[in-house]
């Protein structure tokens, strides 16, 4: 037992936890994270700034949470107990910003979750006029009574739907293959909505320029 009440680098906490998830089971379920959060729910407004050069995008955050996720998996080999930003906070700058370091990473799963409910409750209204905040609040609630029924069915429901998601890419993928070619991938804005490539008409018409001879 290390100061401010942390157990040294490695020392089991003793939690009364079974571990019920292996390893393709959390890395699908993280694939389906990202899919819901970085594709089904931002593609479209990132399309509607970066235009066709929307992939460049995706690539400096992909390159980008690459070098977190590197992060996280050095941390996780360094102090392999649950919470590891707070462990690592907690001994190199004191209990208290482990704390808030804690607080922070819980905040931020919340916008996260906040924001792929959103994101879902966009899609429905295509099916049903509802308000997107009451289907973000019901998707919540309905996630919420999965996870208390345990990690099991949580990860399994979890799978499901990833591999939902990763079809309905697969499926938009084979669609866009014939168009490979079509457009201008650094295309760095689309183009104006209602825009006309009519060029304008002239001042003088035809029959102004008779009468006027």
């Amino acid at each position: 037992m290390e100061p401010h009440g942390l157990p040294a680098a490695g020392e089991s906490d003793d939690a009364p936890l079974t571990r019920v998830l292996g390893l393709w089971q959390l890395s699908l379920a993280v694939i389906g994270i990202i899919l819901g959060a970085g594709i089904y729910a931002l593609l479209a407004p990132a399309a509607a700034l970066a235009g066709n050069a929307v992939w460049a995008s995706f690539l400096i955050a992909a390159v980008v949470a690459a070098v977190s996720g590197l992060s996280y998996a050095e941390l996780s080999a360094m102090f392999p107990t649950a919470g590891a930003e707070y462990d690592y906070a907690g001994r190199a700058l004191g209990e208290r910003i482990g704390v808030t370091v804690g607080w922070l990473v819980i905040a931020a799963t919340l916008i996260s979750a906040s924001a792929v409910a959103l994101g879902f409750a966009a899609y429905f209204r295509t099916f049903l006029p509802v308000p997107p905040i009451a289907v973000a609040v019901v998707l919540i609630g309905v996630l919420s009574l999965l996870v208390a029924l345990g990690v099991r069915e949580t990860a399994g429901a979890a799978v499901l739907l990833t591999l939902v998601e990763v079809g309905g890419l697969v499926a938009v993928i084979v669609a866009g293959l014939p168009r490979i070619g079509d457009v201008d991938l650094l295309e760095l804005s689309p183009p104006a909505r209602g825009a006309s490539s009519r060029r304008p008409r002239s001042s003088s018409s035809p029959s102004s320029a008779s009468s006027s001879s």
